[in-house]
């Protein structure tokens, strides 16, 4: 099969994997809720966010958006190197109005592919032209929330991306224009994340983190969690479907996704969840774990998917594999990467990031110590796994 053929059938197999998660249990309970029912304060920011949110890096359809917001959903993160996740929000605030009943946040990168971050020694100016795109593509005048993103995802640098006083003038200037109104962080690693997420909310400079957070996580996201909540800054998760494995195992009663919302939204300082949404069906099934408590039933189904796939998920921010490989492969985000590709069904954002990183998964086959695999505290395998990444990441010769 050629690789073209290969990532189209890939993209359909992603497509219903996204759509059949947990069929049997989803078939099996009762249809849940058609709208949102619970909003919840974003910190001291006075919004209230719905407690299941749009996540746009796949966004393809205004259309959807339009169904989104009559189903209750009110916050969309978007990005500018989301392809065309902004243009095609723009679009829909062009035809349907209504942008005073939408809370947008977006991030501080330039526009294309994944991974258009804006280092630390950028000039002010520089900032604001890309909240200027931003603006634009957008249709709108201002903007809700501003992300410094992706927090760890290098090694080096990033407290002066974090801290930068650049960022921050820039930051200060479009809020006194009115073009944006609240500073945020996000983090999913691999280095570091819950010590940058740390200071950033004791620094008073975000208003809003929003950290990878999920059942199978290690322990220190929760002090960060509370540590915002103390200070008033909101929390925003992602990542809370601990890879989003295609899965028919028993669940215990519960569909895998909803009990892993509410395992995330059990957490009274969580103001909610972005979750990818592509199409219709995804977005009903979601909003149906709208204001579900977390039950022994929702336990039961997170166990199940805790045996099935521990060996495979790669725990987004740990980064504990990172000094361990000899050849100074970024094992973390690689896994990351083939995340996006086997379990999203974003193959050309994971292909153009793996396209992107200086070292990649190529050495991995004749390693034979596996000292990445070695150094995982959760059993992953890691060089099946970085092998198969480097398939499916790469671009044909």
């Amino acid at each position: 099969m050629k690789r073209r053929e290969f990532i189209k059938s890939a993209a359909v197999v992603a497509t219903a994997s996204g759509l059949g998660l947990a069929s049997e249990a989803r078939n099996a309970s009762a249809a849940g809720p058609s709208s949102i029912q619970t909003y919840r304060p974003l910190g001291k920011t006075g919004l209230k966010i719905s407690d299941i949110s749009f996540g746009g890096g796949k966004l393809a359809s205004s259309s959807l958006v339009a169904r989104a917001m009559d189903m209750g959903i009110n916050y969309i993160d978007t990005a500018p190197d989301y392809g065309r996740s902004e243009n095609v929000l723009g679009e829909h605030i062009k035809k349907n109005g209504r942008r005073d009943k939408l809370i947008i946040a977006t991030k501080f990168c330039d526009y294309g592919f994944y991974g258009q971050h804006l280092p630390g020694d950028q000039p002010e100016s520089k900032y604001i032209q890309m909240v200027e795109g931003s603006l634009e593509r957008l249709n709108t005048d201002y903007i809700d929330v501003i992300f410094v993103h992706a927090m760890g995802e290098g090694s080096h640098g990033q407290e002066d991306r974090l801290f930068s006083e650049n960022m921050l003038g820039a930051f200060a200037k479009l809020k006194k224009a009115g073009k944006a109104r609240f500073l945020a962080v996000s983090s999913h690693g691999p280095n570091r994340m819950e010590e940058l997420l740390m200071k950033a909310v004791k620094s008073g400079h975000f208003d809003i983190i929003q950290p990878a957070h999920n059942f199978m996580q290690f322990p220190k996201v929760p002090d960060v969690i509370a540590e915002a909540g103390k200070r008033g800054v909101g929390v925003v998760a992602m990542k809370t479907l601990a890879g989003a494995k295609a899965t028919n195992i028993p669940t215990g009663g519960e569909p895998f996704e909803h009990a892993a919302f509410s395992w995330v939204l059990q957490n009274p300082n969580v103001a909610g969840l972005i979750v990818t949404i592509a199409n219709v069906r995804t977005l009903k099934y979601y909003v149906e774990a709208s204001g579900k408590p977390f039950t022994r039933q929702s336990q039961a189904s997170l166990d199940q998917y805790m045996l099935a796939h521990s060996a495979e998920y790669c725990r987004t921010g740990c980064g504990e594999c990172l000094d361990a490989c000899p050849e100074g492969v970024d094992v973390a985000s690689i896994l990351r990467h083939q995340m996006y590709f086997a379990d999203y069904g974003q193959e050309k954002r994971a292909m153009a990031a793996y396209a992107g990183m200086q070292k990649k998964a190529d050495v991995c086959g004749d390693c034979e110590g596996a000292a990445c695999q070695q150094a995982c505290p959760y059993g992953v395998q890691a060089k099946r796994l970085m092998n198969l990444a480097h398939q499916d990441l790469s671009f044909p010769a």
